[in-house]
């Protein structure tokens, strides 16, 4: 998977993804981080891309013609990098924004099937409306709140997304089964020791009983999820029986009696 991401801040970008599991990924091809400097396309002999909204009021607005300059040379260089241009399938353009639709791991899956994925990032105020209009297909945020720039949200989607390329983590099974598989937060893990200040890890996983194992898995997920987002139990994928013990979890929390 390409991702390429439209930025003021191409080297903050690069050296927060080259580490660790990305960077790894990135070394062995699996995915690759192209980054495009929006300075790079202001006719302005100060690099300068922003200028005063209209209308008035506080702030700096980020100009449309350096972003879509930016968006065009980035648009041809994918399509000459196809060896079968005729199939070019113009990339989705991710603007990463307060005002969009919050991130999750369904969107994160759904993000993971793109060849390319090309992710916009603003500053200041924000970005002429009409450049959005002109070239945006997607407007994500990571939560409701503000932060300085798009540069951090757009490294945890790439982040998020990639750990769905087949490949990129040494487990395969990881990506699947962790926090927010059918909607429930992941179990509690333990290791070594198995006392630590008198606190044991629970019987069951020294059991060996794999069957066990995973049942206690389960409830414990549905139980962490309960306790700390409930809001996710509405779409989570239960049995019937683990919705009869989610009844009882919850009739019995209201009581103290758990």
């Amino acid at each position: 998977m390409n991702f390429h991401v439209l930025t003021l801040f191409p080297d903050m970008v690069q050296n927060g993804l080259n580490t660790s599991i990305t960077g790894r990924a990135i070394e062995k091809g699996l995915i690759s981080v192209n980054t495009v400097n929006i300075r790079d396309f202001s006719d302005d002999k100060h690099k300068r891309v922003d200028d005063y909204p209209y209308g008035g009021g506080a702030g700096m607005v980020m100009q449309a013609e350096p972003i879509y300059k930016a968006y065009g040379y980035l648009a041809n260089h994918i399509k000459m990098s196809k060896d079968d241009q005729t199939a070019y399938k113009k990339p989705r353009v991710v603007y990463v924004t307060p005002q969009g639709e919050i991130f999750n791991q369904s969107m994160a899956q759904e993000l993971a099937a793109e060849e390319d994925l090309i992710l916009l990032c603003g500053h200041y105020e924000g970005i002429d409306e009409r450049v959005l209009e002109m070239i945006v297909s997607d407007y994500v945020s990571i939560g409701d709140y503000v932060l300085t720039g798009g540069e951090l949200p757009a490294m945890v989607m790439i982040d998020c997304i990639s750990r769905l390329i087949p490949g990129v983590l040494n487990n395969e099974t990881s990506s699947e089964f962790e926090s927010l598989q059918d909607n429930l937060l992941e179990y509690p893990q333990y290791t070594r020791p198995e006392v630590f200040m008198g606190r044991k890890v629970p019987e069951v996983l020294l059991s060996g009983h794999h069957a066990n194992i995973e049942a206690w898995r389960r409830q414990e997920s549905i139980i962490r999820t309960y306790e700390r987002r409930p809001d996710l139990l509405e779409q989570a994928e239960l049995t019937e029986e683990e919705r009869e013990f989610l009844t009882r979890l919850i009739f019995q929390k209201n009581y103290d009696v758990y």
